[in-house]
């Protein structure tokens, strides 16, 4: 009678910390991809009204494109955090990696497969955007020549009266363009700092692998995104690095920045190239990646569960 009520009292707490893992996974995940996918929506806003001639855009489809760099975001910071909860509340790690593993390959399938459907219902075109009046200079600091053009009529009309200006020539005024030269985006403050640019750029290198998979099939998709979400599970340990939270936070961040950079790194023309001349045919160099991840997962995983197994817990820990 008493070992049916303690093993009723073990599965009841295994039972209410499944749901708080739950509960903190998707109460975290949600804030974050609807925070993420707010502010990229503006940015990409801001980036399509800067370039001349505007090109046709619905915010429809700038949605759905931050819609796809916030869940990349929200993937990685989501899972990092929750395991940084489970490891905190000392929960077992098997039954949590499989929760939030669970939860995090639902989260994305299941956007995945809105954004895909979202994507084919039509949508009225955004009304364009000008930034800048009349004379409106446009300068290219990334063109050697360092050209300039000054627009006479302002934005809203980009192939009007102008006047060129190319170093070591005599300023020209033309009282209508063909459109044939590119202008130079519109002049907008940006004061971003370049680690924080690049990890963006990596950001959205990211989310179009995750797209490019969907596309591909399901199989690719889990395979890739599941190996992912599988390391990115088994990184827990990281957090008893310390008993300084914030040097654990630290570690794991280096860790998240590290993880982009060579997903970058490996996705290269040249790293493909080098790794479709070493697997020789035998295996397709897009299963590469996903493998490695399974290995490294598999690695930490087994230290997690050796460290778990030699520590004496309690029977109210899950």
């Amino acid at each position: 009678m008493h070992l049916h009520g303690f093993y009723w009292r073990v599965n009841l707490n295994i039972v209410k910390n499944i749901a708080k893992i739950t509960l903190f996974f998707c109460i975290t995940f949600i804030i974050i991809f609807l925070t993420a996918m707010f502010f990229k929506f503006l940015s990409l806003r801001v980036d399509w009204a800067k370039v001349l001639p505007q090109r046709p855009e619905t915010a429809q489809t700038l949605m759905i494109t931050a819609a796809h760099w916030a869940l990349s975001l929200s993937i990685f910071t989501a899972i990092l955090t929750a395991m940084n909860y489970i490891v905190r509340r000392k929960f077992n790690p098997l039954i949590s990696i499989v929760c939030v593993l669970s939860l995090s390959f639902l989260f994305s399938f299941g956007i995945s497969i809105v954004l895909d459907y979202w994507k084919n219902v039509p949508a009225s075109q955004s009304d364009s955007m000008h930034l800048g009046g009349k004379g409106l200079i446009l300068y290219d600091d990334m063109n050697k020549e360092n050209d300039a053009f000054i627009l006479l009529n302002g934005a809203s009309d980009p192939f009007g009266p102008r006047v060129t200006v190319i170093q070591g020539q005599p300023m020209a005024h033309q009282y209508s363009s063909s459109g044939v030269s590119r202008l130079p985006p519109i002049p907008f403050g940006d004061d971003n700092p370049l680690f924080l640019k690049k990890l963006s750029a990596d950001i959205k290198f990211n989310s179009e692998i995750f797209k490019q998979k969907f596309n591909d099939g399901i199989i690719q998709y889990l395979f890739y995104v599941g190996s992912l979400i599988f390391m990115l599970c088994s990184i827990g340990y990281l957090f008893k690095f310390s008993a300084w939270p914030l040097a654990n936070l630290f570690i794991v961040t280096l860790v998240f920045r590290g993880i982009l950079s060579f997903i970058v790194f490996f996705n290269s023309q040249e790293m493909q190239t080098i790794i479709g001349a070493f697997l020789n045919s035998r295996l397709a160099s897009s299963f590469a990646l996903p493998l490695f991840f399974l290995c490294v997962g598999l690695v930490l995983n087994a230290y997690s569960l050796l460290t778990f197994a030699a520590k004496r817990r309690s029977p109210d820990d899950i």
